[in-house]
């Protein structure tokens, strides 16, 4: 096993008394050496959550450890999922024609921002297809219309079988993926919306806070749901406007905001830091 190797476990369940000493223990008995961890408890609903991230010993078997961490999870009535560092995940980044978050995610990625691989980008329309080979990626068009979208989301689940895609990034991509798609997928879709949600849920949000005059605009990245816009939150972020900025303004502001709110959501689910439960997540430092 590369002595870079490392394993991260995301566990929650009900809170009682000694589960940081059990999980410590568990890792030192085995030989491991814990370089991070972290630890929450909801009050309100008596739940724990962790982070742990630790080397396992040389001589251990880095998948075994996995599944036996997994194993004494359950034993101490926690649900663990165990993600070893040195996989990087296969994403699917699904584009339309607005080309800000995509140039931006594939540039974090060149520079090594991202532990992943790039496996594709798919499309529903033409023209990011020139800068996606120009950054020497696959680039699949698949348009879709109200007619024949069941046939489109189809051609996109066979595409992500085969080239074995863990994440969807939605990088502004503008269509709705339906409940059949999602539930079919079964892996991650984290999608970037142009508003501070819950406000402004659905199309043309900027135009709709400059209607309403708001003072704040913002971005929020999500995991996507049969629900339109209502998945778990990963990641907000907001800017002042004022009623001296137009629908423009409101949409150059959010287009910063909208990269760094999704690169941020991107990076720290792909660093194993975000614990869904519910509707809700934890994010760990």
């Amino acid at each position: 096993m590369s002595a870079a190797t490392t394993l991260v476990a995301l566990l929650h369940g009900p809170d009682q008394p000694g589960l940081v000493a059990k999980t410590a223990g568990w890792i030192f008995a085995r030989g491991g050496n814990i370089l991070h961890a972290d630890q929450h408890r909801d009050l309100e609903e008596g739940i724990f959550f962790q982070r742990i991230e630790w080397e396992p010993s040389a001589a251990a078997s880095a998948s075994a450890e996995a599944d036996a961490f997994r194993e004494f999870a359950g034993v101490i009535g926690m649900q663990a999922r165990v993600i070893n560092t040195a996989h990087r995940p296969k994403v699917a980044l699904f584009v339309s024609k607005a080309d800000h978050c995509f140039h931006d995610l594939v540039l974090r990625w060149r520079a090594s921002e991202f532990p992943c691989e790039i496996a594709a980008v798919v499309a529903n329309h033409e023209d990011l297809g020139a800068a996606a080979r120009g950054y020497g990626l696959a680039f699949h068009v698949l348009p879709v219309t109200a007619e024949t979208k069941a046939e489109a989301e189809a051609r996109q689940l066979a595409l992500l079988r085969e080239i074995g895609a863990e994440l969807v990034i939605l990088a502004r991509y503008m269509q709705v993926l339906s409940a059949d798609f999602l539930e079919k997928f079964g892996r991650p879709v984290i999608n970037i919306h142009h508003s501070f949600l819950p406000a402004f849920a659905g199309g043309r949000p900027y135009h709709q806070a400059y209607k309403r005059g708001v003072k704040l605009i913002g971005a929020t990245a999500h995991y996507a749901t049969r629900d339109l816009d209502e998945g778990p939150i990963i990641q907000q972020d907001v800017a002042r406007v004022t009623h001296r900025h137009s629908v423009e303004d409101l949409v150059r502001k959010g287009r910063d905001l909208e990269k760094m709110v999704l690169a941020q959501a991107v990076r720290w689910h792909l660093e194993a830091r975000v614990l869904v439960y519910g509707n809700k997540t934890v994010v760990f430092d």
